[in-house]
Order: C-alpha cells, then structure tokens, then sequence
C-alpha cells in the first residue's frame, strides 16, 4: 500500500479493498475489471507501491509502444506494480503470468481492465495466477449516502438491531439515481451529475468499441440498443424483446446476429451487470426461468440514455421503481460479494418471482423484495411468504431470511411476521 500521505488522505476507502488484500496474498498478480471510470485506477494505486499506465497519451503513448516492443520491460518496478489498462496490449497478459512463476512470489502485480480482449495474442489463462476481481462503481454507502446501519452480512444470518433511520426524501433518492455511482460525480452540483454518465457512454461508443478490436462497427445501432436496454432496466426481457422494441420505437432495425454480438461488446466492455436466474434446487417439481435479469453498469446510465432528470422520476414513479431497484441490485451485488456470496433473481413458471437472491457460501439463500414506497411494504411481504409456503410444501430448502429493501421506510425492523424491513440509505456490506 503507498506509503504517501497525500494518496493515503484523499483516497475514498471502497468495499473491495479487503478482497484486494486477500487476493494479493493469495496470488502471484491481480487483475481488477470494471467499467472506466469506477475508481480501478484510484483504487489499484492505492494499494501498489509502482505503477505504469499503459493508455497514457504522452509522448505519442510511449508506454504502450514500450510495452509491445519488450513486454518484460514495463514489469520492472516496486511491488505490487501497477499496470493499468493491460488489454491495451494482450501480450502482457502472458508476460506477467510467466515473470508470477519465475519470482514465486505473492502480489506482485495488479492488473486493471475497462475491457475485456479476445483470447487472440494470450496463450495461457493465468488459472492460479492471477486472481480476477469485479469493481463496480461506488454504492451509497462508500459515497457516504448510506448510514451504513444495517449490515448485510449480519442480516443474513438473521441480525439486526432496530433502528430509526429518519425521513428519506424522495427527491434526494431521485438525485442519487441519476447521479449514479461514478467517484467524479460525488463533488459536483446535482444539477450537472448528469453530464458524466452522458460523457461516459460517448467515450466508449466513439472510442472503447473501436479500440477494443479495431473494428468499426454502427455506433447509432449500438447507441440504440442501449436505448432499448435503459427501457428494459430491472426486467428479464429477451433479445427478440429488445429487438422488437427497438422495432416498435421506430428508431432503426437490428437483425438478432447483430444483437447478439452487440450484447458481447457491451459485457466485454462492462456497460452491462446482467442479474443471473438463482438455478439451486430449492424445489423439486416447480421449474425456474433460466432469463438473467438486465441491467447497466448503473442506473445513470440509463437515466442519461432515456434523458430523465430527478424530476421526471419523480412524475413517473413506474420508472423510478425499476430505476430504484436497479440501485438496490448494485449496491447489493457489491455488499454480498464482500463475504463470498452471490446475487441472483428468482422466477418461475408459476408467475412467482423474488427481486434478489443472496446464495450464501455454504449454499444457503436469502430472500429480497426491492420497493420504493413504505406502502408496498405489506403486498412484498405477502409475497415473500405465499413463496415460502409453497417451497415449504413442496418439501423444498426454505430460505435463512427473507427481507424488503425499501426507499422511504424510516426504520430497519423485523415485522412480526419474521420479515425483515430495511432502508437502502441504512445498508453496508
């Protein structure tokens, strides 16, 4: 970790650090992936001693000339060593894993990736190496927007102490949606937090996508692809859903080859966090959907796709409600992943779904309803419990709790049903 106080005192602590410190002493490099923008860099610097940018511009991007004539050359350096954007030259990939097995030594290098690059020009996997981590951008509670009250990890095993969190104003909620998770936005007015996740998509439809294989490829189709995933945000829609829909809109038409290969780009480019099916056997004659759950990196994105300002959210609360949930999703997925677990959804072919599913390590699972307003508190509790009944009769595992993440709840409590209710603003990993 640096020793300089300057870094030391302007860096914002993320949930992932703890990961980054077991992976380092667990393997020889570490390769942390995510979106651009998210914090990898800040995050990666902060926890090497050396570090050597391979996108930097200077000198007509000598770096990365450097880096493709002799490969060997840009790993020498205090360690851990950073080596930000690798994917910019493949062949890094090799020439760490390979200088990991002549030093035969723990975290000796940290790797970052806004992209995802073919296998072409990598020979080796790096299985047992190098150890790869998702980074995603900021959840409220590394923002600083959640109390951070409730813990998730405790909550899991059926702990809580109640709490009153206070009022929670909707139009603070709105605010924080479109602002999104982005470490640049956190210090600027919210009326301009708009224009970087508008900056973002910009950046990675005229640049990224090119540069990501060096071919050139209909940026207004993509563009209108992601249109059609930000009005599909926190649903299960299929390709030929985002196809037709794209169609019906009148914007342009996409043959499903093209959808499909332009879905790739986006997870390789990690624009897209899809929510996978939960697949355990919690029940044996009652058959899940295998659909993942869609969703963007994070909910600005799609506010800035669809131009929704904190106010339209407010005047549409239908929209908001997948917004918020997709809010919820990420702030879940980083929090759960923090102590081993997984996020999935659940849906079946009798209509019933549950909005998020904690599997535990030990193969346990954990029940979430996701609802803006107090007042749907009792309709998702319902829910939750005509679920729990039918798994009960149909002799299957029984989720270890079931709770309701909510927007404007003012309390985190357990019902007297069993239910747990917490705040979004009151969760921590």
């Amino acid at each position: 970790m640096k020793s300089d106080p300057k870094v030391s005192k302007s860096y914002m602590p993320r949930v992932v650090d703890d990961t980054i410190k077991q992976y380092l002493s667990t393997f020889g490099a570490i390769c942390i992936e995510g979106p651009k923008w998210c914090g990898k860099t800040w995050t990666s610097s902060f926890h090497s001693e050396s570090e050597i940018m391979i996108g930097n511009p200077s000198n007509n991007f000598q770096n990365r000339r450097l880096a493709e004539l002799s490969p060997d050359l840009v790993l020498d350096g205090e360690t851990p060593r950073l080596i930000d954007e690798w994917q910019e030259v493949p062949s890094l990939w090799d020439a760490v894993r390979y200088e990991v097995d002549r030093r035969a030594l723990k975290g000796q290098f940290i790797l970052t990736g806004s992209a995802t690059p073919k296998r072409k020009g990598i020979l080796h996997s790096g299985a047992g190496r190098i150890g790869k981590l998702r980074m995603r951008p900021m959840s409220l509670f590394e923002s600083g927007d959640s109390g951070g009250t409730v813990s998730l990890k405790e909550l899991c095993d059926g702990k809580i102490d109640p709490a009153f969190i206070g009022e929670v104003d909707l139009n603070r909620l709105s605010q924080l949606i479109v602002r999104g998770g982005w470490p640049a936005t956190l210090d600027i007015p919210a009326a301009q937090s708009h224009l970087l996740p508008e900056a973002y998509i910009n950046a990675v439809l005229d640049d990224d996508v090119f540069r990501l294989d060096d071919v050139k490829r209909d940026t207004k189709k993509m563009r209108t692809l992601l249109r059609s995933l930000a009005r599909n945000e926190s649903t299960t829609a299929t390709n030929r859903t985002l196809r037709n829909d794209i169609r019906e809109i009148g914007e342009s038409d996409i043959d499903s080859n093209t959808v499909t290969a332009y879905l790739d780009i986006f997870e390789r480019l990690f624009i897209t966090d899809n929510q996978p099916p939960f697949s355990s056997n919690i029940r044996s004659s009652t058959r899940l959907k295998k659909a993942s759950k869609r969703h963007l990196a994070d909910p600005s994105l799609s506010c800035s796709l669809l131009k929704i300002t904190p106010e339209k959210l407010i005047g549409d609360l239908t929209t908001f409600g997948f917004m918020f949930e997709a809010l919820c999703q990420r702030d879940l997925k980083i929090y759960a992943e923090s102590f081993g677990a997984s996020l999935y959804h659940y849906q079946d072919y009798a209509n019933r779904e549950i909005d998020a599913v904690i599997e535990l390590h030990d193969g346990s699972w954990c029940a979430f309803e996701i609802k803006l307003g107090a007042n749907a508190i009792d309709e998702a509790a319902e829910n939750l419990i005509k679920i729990k009944n039918a798994i009960q009769a149909d002799g299957g595992i029984l989720p270890k709790i079931m709770c309701i993440i909510c927007g404007m709840s003012n309390a985190a409590f357990q019902r007297p049903d069993g239910i747990f209710v917490v705040p979004i603003t009151a969760l921590r990993p």
